[in-house]
């Protein structure tokens, strides 16, 4: 029983040490890059659209 016992934990140790060089991480050695594409034109332009619009409205003799 002794003998069962004292196998399975070598048994135990020796696949936990095997196991354990299988596991690597490494920072990468480039820089991480995140690139965000976020389109704000449609907005900038409705404003100067509304502004140029109430622009013309307040001065209708010179255009």
């Amino acid at each position: 029983m002794r003998a069962a016992r004292g196998l399975s934990t070598g048994l135990l140790v020796i696949g936990a040490g095997a196991l354990g060089g299988c596991i690597n991480v490494a920072a990468p050695e480039d820089p991480i890059v995140i690139e965000l594409n976020i389109n704000i034109r449609q907005e900038v332009i409705y404003r100067l659209a509304e502004d140029a619009a109430d622009t013309i409205e307040e001065n209708a003799d010179i255009f």
